[in-house]
């Protein structure tokens, strides 16, 4: 499962200056991370998100278990 979520997570020179987004989004795996560590759970950052799914928001989480 984590291999499937990871491969929701995307970097592209030209985007963000490379940071890692959630792919198809222009939102960073750092955002979702703060916002997580905020105490937002994963509906509230879909609903902040428009662009997100809770799929995206799962890859963020698995990103940030995993480490840079």
């Amino acid at each position: 499962m984590s291999s499937d979520r990871l491969a929701l997570i995307t970097t592209d020179p030209a985007v963000l200056s490379g940071q890692a987004v959630i792919a198809g989004t222009r939102v960073p795996v750092s955002v979702v991370l703060d916002c997580l560590a905020a105490g937002m759970s994963p509906e509230e950052i879909v609903a902040e998100y428009l662009t997100l799914t809770s799929e995206g928001v799962q890859a963020a989480a698995v990103r940030g278990a995993a480490g840079p």
